[in-house]
């Protein structure tokens, strides 16, 4: 007795019984079913061109445009016939040669490095206390500091240079009344202690909103569940902070310092508002040292050079936040 077996199209022997099938053809990856899927995995690139357009214009262009300047020789002359002087790197050995400069870059990282401290640092309490007030009081702080926060930069350093006038601002006066009658006709621009003073004041307080919020933003995402389960466990308020709060709270952290490093860094108005930089100079950090140096001096190429260091400083900043950001996604993968 003989089995007959039936063959497939590909030569193969089929198994006894079975039934023969078509093999369904390969999919086509030319069918508009495809087409539209590419169509719509591209979109969200597509929707990005408009505003990577007006960034190459508004931001690209412009430093472009600096870092050529800082490599020629401008000043009103060449300004006003229009001719182009190119130096090469002079600009920029004349600044990094110079001693000034670099005692305005250190002066720049502590002035920084001050400000960010009591900003974090105050921020952080004031969002925390935002999280554990009540909603009618929890409302009355909130627009305090959004108000603190809406106000335009100088109009906030006008009313600064008011409390602290010499002779007729409002802490001399509260001060004198106090006993402390020395402090009546206290410059508090005479010195660069008392003039950094009051521009820290100025934009620590105008910082602060600005963490508190995104910090008590951050506060509301954390679970209940973990507060009732570490007070079971015998937490204290401190210990409640360290191991539950502060883990949740550690990328905002990380992440408002960065912003307010960058912020506090090239901040120009206030200090410039305040007491352009003096007394003697004393107050400037790097963006007023470009403009004094620049249009002040009326040598735009060198006032150029001067920023574009300042662009390659924080440059190197965020390369260096960037970089630790990704290591840390990767130690949680």
């Amino acid at each position: 007795m003989s089995v007959q077996t039936e063959r497939t199209d590909t030569g193969t022997a089929a198994a006894p019984g079975a039934r023969r099938t078509d093999v369904p053809p390969p999919a086509d990856d030319t069918g508009p079913a495809t087409a539209r899927r590419r169509g719509g995995a591209s979109a969200p690139y597509l929707l990005l061109v408009p505003a990577l357009l007006v960034t190459a214009v508004l931001l690209g262009w412009p430093l472009v445009k600096n870092g050529m300047l800082s490599f020629q020789n401008l000043n009103p002359r060449q300004l006003i016939l229009h001719l182009t002087e190119w130096n090469g790197g002079d600009n920029y050995k004349e600044v990094l040669g110079s001693a000034d400069f670099w005692k305005v870059v250190q002066r720049t990282v502590v002035f920084t490095t001050v400000n960010v401290v009591l900003i974090m640092v105050l921020g952080t309490l004031v969002g925390l206390l935002l999280a554990r007030l009540g909603k009618r009081m929890r409302l009355l702080l909130l627009l305090g500091v959004v108000l603190a926060w809406a106000m335009p930069v100088i109009a906030a350093t006008t009313v600064y240079q008011w409390l602290f006038a010499q002779r007729f601002g409002v802490v001399n006066w509260l001060l004198a009344k106090a006993g402390w009658t020395s402090m009546a006709d206290y410059n508090w621009f005479g010195s660069q202690l008392s003039t950094f003073s009051v521009i820290t004041l100025v934009i620590v307080w105008q910082s602060i909103p600005f963490v508190a919020i995104n910090l008590y933003a951050a506060t509301t995402t954390i679970p209940k569940e973990l507060y009732e389960a570490a007070s079971i466990d015998g937490a204290g308020v401190w210990k409640s902070f360290t191991h539950v709060t502060f883990p949740f709270l550690r990328p905002f952290l990380w992440a408002t310092t960065f912003l307010e490093v960058i912020w506090v860094f090239k901040a120009f108005p206030q200090i410039f508002a305040m007491n352009m930089g003096g007394p003697d100079r004393l107050t400037e950090t790097l963006p007023i040292y470009a403009f004094v140096e620049g249009p002040g001096n009326q040598h735009y190429g060198m006032g150029a050079a001067i920023s574009f260091l300042t662009i390659l400083i924080l440059l190197g900043l965020t390369a260096y936040y960037l970089r630790t950001v990704l290591k840390q996604e990767e130690d949680e993968l």
